[in-house]
């Protein structure tokens, strides 16, 4: 039997409540969220007038996150479950979600998702795992990120119709800013010209093919040292690519950007927000990514 409304909440406090998180009040409306940047939305949409649950911890991936039953079982609960689509993230295949209550964002740009060759490799104590054969971070291209923002909204709008003047009003405003992050990466791709640029992860191809980048991509992570092999790799594809400009995409070791400008490289550090930021949101971190990538770009 469908759970009521109540129920639902009532659950979702009481399984918040046993992976020693704050139980959330049980008559405000709730959306589970697969990633930062939905959670994000969510929480602008919402105004205050609703809980957003992003179970995913602070240290995880959330591309590779797997939720536990608990962590299931308020997911299901939710008033509204917003998913990334593109392939990001497994656990949504494998758990049983309602379908009245869940939304895939990139459902109405799917044709304009981006293929990508499958890639397996290792992070870490992580074990290996695979890069899907669709690029999956979306919302690095403002433009979809508007898109999953509105149909964000329109979901929300659907559970939470009390609310609706107060979601559209604030899905207005985001999506002002979201039109502001826009302008300026185009910006970012008119200072770089035929630049090329080379980023420590396959996950900026929607930042590239949006603002007309010359990107080309390693498979490194920003907290382990590169290894002899990793780095005569990069060599050659400087080589290849004439690239000036590296991205990471989280704060490497100082011997690593050290190194980086004994190759001729100026490197740049770009967190793709897949995850909540220890500082400031979305908005001001993507704001703050841009605009030191620009004035890398032009001071080259």
């Amino acid at each position: 039997m469908p759970l009521s409304t109540f129920s639902r909440r009532a659950t979702l406090g009481l399984m918040l409540s046993t992976v020693a998180m704050p139980v959330l009040a049980q008559e405000r409306p709730v959306v589970a969220t697969a990633n930062y940047p939905l959670a994000y939305f969510a929480e602008r949409l919402g105004g205050g007038a609703a809980d957003v649950l992003f179970p995913v911890p602070a240290d995880a991936d959330p591309s590779f996150w797997r939720p536990g039953i608990a962590d299931i079982a308020a997911i299901q609960a939710a008033d509204v479950i917003a998913l990334n689509g593109a392939g990001f993230a497994t656990w949504p295949t494998k758990a049983s979600l309602p379908r009245s209550r869940t939304v895939d964002t990139s459902a109405s740009f799917s044709d304009r998702l981006i293929k990508t060759d499958t890639v397996t490799h290792s992070h870490g104590d992580g074990g290996q795992h695979s890069h899907t054969d669709t690029a999956s971070y979306t919302w690095l291209d403002f433009t979809l990120a508007s898109e999953q923002a509105g149909t964000l909204a329109d979901a929300m709008i659907r559970q939470m119709p009390e609310q609706a003047d107060m979601i559209a009003a604030n899905r207005d405003a985001l999506l002002g800013d979201l039109a502001g992050l826009n302008t300026r990466a185009a910006t970012v791709g008119a200072t770089a010209g035929s630049t090329a640029i080379i980023t420590s992860h396959p996950r900026y191809q929607y930042f590239g093919t949006a603002y007309g980048l010359d990107i080309s991509a390693v498979d490194w992570d920003a907290n382990e040292d590169p290894g002899p092999a990793q780095w005569a790799a990069l060599e050659d594809m400087i080589a290849a690519t004439g690239a000036a400009v590296f991205i990471w995409e989280a704060e490497p070791a100082t011997a690593s950007r050290e190194r980086m400008a004994t190759l001729g490289l100026t490197d740049v550090v770009f967190p793709p927000l897949a995850n909540r930021p220890a500082e400031g949101d979305f908005l001001t971190q993507m704001e703050t990514s841009l605009q030191q990538i620009e004035a890398v770009l032009r001071d080259r």
